[in-house]
């Protein structure tokens, strides 16, 4: 008898950083690849998230750590990571654990030799757009200051109110991150900051990380 051909389970993960975005412009064309390739897929959506906190993509990585999907399949490799030594170190754990990761805008198999190959001309090209525009910030704001222009906030123009600690400790608790809270209190994220490290010193659990 022959033994039956095991169908490569993936994983789709998709996701946007502004809540104006819509995931199906991500999910759709995944998933038609996927039932090109007559995969077995499960999607992993992410709505919400802040350079620190992506708990669906960090418990998806731990998951492909471990073998239960034999590949990761994403719509643009900036979905996945936020910063080239995020990407990379993910990606190069994942390849050594022979799952294949696939990006289908840029047409780019990792499992791959030529696949790794581009990854890598792409990052340093990534860091380079990053270095120039950089740059071209740090230019114009000394052009401005040679110009005699006052570089930041009008004075009256802060319109941000402190929020109260109680309320950013019960938010804390509720397990809500800096961005989310200042969106909640209408207060800023510096100001949100400044309150935390008010109440970090309350805390004997241990450190509240931002």
């Amino acid at each position: 008898m022959e033994k039956e051909n095991k169908k490569i389970k993936v994983a789709i993960y998709v996701r946007v950083s502004r809540t104006d975005q819509v995931l199906e412009n991500q999910i759709n064309p995944l998933v038609n690849y996927c039932k090109r390739m007559e995969y077995d897929y499960e999607i992993f959506k992410e709505k919400e998230s802040t350079r620190k906190t992506r708990p669906v993509q960090w418990d998806l990585y731990n998951r492909l750590l471990r073998k239960e999907f034999d590949g990761l399949i994403i719509y643009k490799f900036d979905r996945w990571a936020r910063s080239t030594r995020e990407l990379i170190e993910h990606i190069e754990s994942l390849v050594n654990k022979n799952v294949m990761v696939y990006s289908l805008t840029e047409n780019i198999d990792l499992s791959t030799s030529m696949g790794r190959a581009m990854l890598t001309i792409l990052s340093a090209f990534s860091q380079l757009e990053r270095d120039i525009i950089r740059e071209r910030t740090l230019a114009g704001l000394d052009r401005a200051r040679a110009q005699g222009k006052k570089l930041g906030r009008p004075k009256g123009m802060n319109i941000k109110k402190a929020p109260a600690i109680e309320a950013v400790r019960n938010l804390l608790a509720q397990a809500k991150d800096e961005r989310q809270i200042a969106k909640i209190l209408e207060s800023s994220r510096y100001r949100v900051r400044k309150a935390i490290e008010k109440i970090r010193p309350e805390n004997t659990g241990g450190d509240l990380s931002d």
